[in-house]
């Protein structure tokens, strides 16, 4: 069996080793921080027909990394890589838009915004309202700091609630309307959901009220975050940024998990601290929460865990019909021909369970499709409309740290007991089980499985691995154990 296919993963381990010398070379040559920052993310996927395939989680790291290193970059590549000679890069996980018909679509964008004022959309998914634009408000800049750019249409307003949001929304309001000088009730308020579920809308909406109330804010993303204190250090203007961000009365973070680099994280804690300790409200949103962002230093987890943490839950069935109806309502009054009935929208709320980006791409096909055929739209043909949506669903993405306390739960241990050192029987057996979760349901390699399993050998999870699968065949009781933990981190 080991001979089948050996040359191929000969030719993958080849280039494995390749692409960790071209990231030493980039930390040894650019310095720990720059390297941290910028190319911590950057990855290898593959190399096709002499182009290196690298890819980074936002289109922010792309840009900056075109901008400034790309040349590096290939050089280290095409040097260190042998069947190399060019690279391209792109961002993971960019999916291709949905079905467009352009004019109807600028009829949607102005239907959805507030009157009287322009209509710019966010790049960035928003629940409640259609990304149908790129057209963007200009970045704030108080004191010299530039912010991310705010789309007007996000909103308190235009933020529809459901039983999954409603904790969320609740507290972040109540943060938006802190009278002056009073102490602030949640900080710092913590926000952590999967992607297009609202986050970013819910934060946007309460830098909207809390400038309109005339305060000082600054919404940043994570990169913006880092993008500024790069900039400083190399300006040696760190001392002055640092003095002018603690000056504000709101601090809104986004996608807080892309923090990056020890000094970055370092100052990032001393400037969460210092708001802090101010009486200045911080409010920040992640993918996941803090005790899950293994990135992050020890003390920023501990820091941002020390207000309120609320989870964005997945919409429910009534929120998703709220949603599509918004959509629709949008799209009729420019396309007034545009009829859903209630039982076509009931089918797509049951049939698209994701996020409001898969709603906005059903809207947008159920739009196409009538507008390109002149048909009545029915349950069949919404199903035929839809069908790529519902078949691209990928099963729920596992992480291993969804394994880890699935299973700790199930046996009754702690997390840091199947992380720990500790031999008993009643830890290493859940561990065990842990490590073959992993391997059998995420695309992580054993190395990687084991360091995040407290910095284990490979050749742990390995023993690990075969350990369960014999157990697995000689053992009912632990087989159907097994299958229940699959089912439950599955759905």
């Amino acid at each position: 069996m080991n001979d089948i296919g050996g040359p191929d993963q000969n030719d993958l381990a080849d280039r494995r080793q390749a692409w960790e010398r071209v990231r030493r070379r980039l930390r040894a040559e650019l310095g720990e921080d720059v390297f941290s920052s910028w190319f911590g993310r950057l990855d290898l996927d593959d190399v096709v027909d002499g182009v290196a395939q690298l890819t980074v989680p936002t289109r922010f790291l792309k840009s900056w990394i075109q901008s400034h290193y790309v040349d590096k970059v290939r050089g280290l590549v095409t040097e260190e890589i042998e069947d190399a000679r060019d690279i391209a890069l792109g961002v993971r996980g960019a999916a291709p838009k949905p079905i467009q018909v352009q004019r109807f679509h600028q009829g949607i964008a102005e239907a959805a915004a507030p009157a009287p004022r322009a209509t710019p959309s966010s790049e960035r998914a928003a629940v409640l309202l259609p990304q149908l634009t790129e057209e963007r408000m200009q970045p704030t800049e108080l004191g010299g700091i530039q912010g991310s750019p705010l789309d007007r249409r996000l909103t308190f307003a235009s933020f529809l609630v459901g039983r999954s949001n409603a904790l969320a929304h609740a507290a972040a309001e109540r943060v938006s309307q802190i009278e002056a000088g009073a102490a602030p009730l949640y900080n710092p308020l913590y926000v952590h959901s999967a992607v297009g579920l609202g986050k970013t809308h819910l934060l946007q909406a309460v830098a909207h009220e809390v400038i309109a109330s005339g305060k000082r804010v600054i919404y940043l993303t994570a990169d913006r975050f880092m993008y500024g204190f790069v900039a400083a250090l190399k300006a040696q203007t760190a001392l002055a940024f640092k003095e002018r961000l603690r000056g504000i009365d709101l601090l809104v973070i986004d996608d807080v998990q892309f923090l990056q680099g020890k000094s970055i994280q370092q100052e990032f804690c001393h400037t969460i601290n210092a708001l802090i300790d101010a009486g200045r409200q911080v409010v920040i949103a992640a993918d996941r929460p803090p005790s899950d962002l293994e990135s992050l230093d020890e003390r920023v987890r501990s820091r941002l865990a020390g207000g309120l943490v609320v989870e964005m839950g997945s919409l429910d069935e009534a929120l998703r019909v709220k949603i599509l109806e918004t959509r629709i309502a949008a799209a009729r009054t420019h396309q007034p021909s545009f009829e859903v009935s209630p039982q076509v929208v009931q089918f797509v709320a049951r049939a698209i369970t994701t996020n409001g980006r898969d709603l906005d791409g059903a809207v947008n096909r159920l739009l196409a499709h009538t507008t390109l055929s002149g048909a009545l739209l029915t349950v069949e043909s919404a199903e035929a409309a839809i069908r790529d949506l519902v078949r691209s669903r990928e099963p729920r993405k596992v992480r291993i740290e969804d394994i880890q306390k699935l299973v700790a739960t199930h046996y009754n241990v702690s997390r840091a007991d199947i992380l720990s050192s500790r031999r008993s029987a009643g830890v290493v057996k859940p561990r065990q089980i842990a490590m073959y979760l992993s391997k059998q349901l995420t695309l992580r390699s054993l190395p990687e499985i084991g360091r995040r399993f407290g910095g284990r050998d490979h050749t742990t999870v390995l023993h690990a691995v075969r350990k369960i699968e014999g157990a697995v065949g000689a053992d009912p009781s632990l087989r159907e154990d097994i299958e229940l933990l699959k089912r439950m981190l599955q759905e």
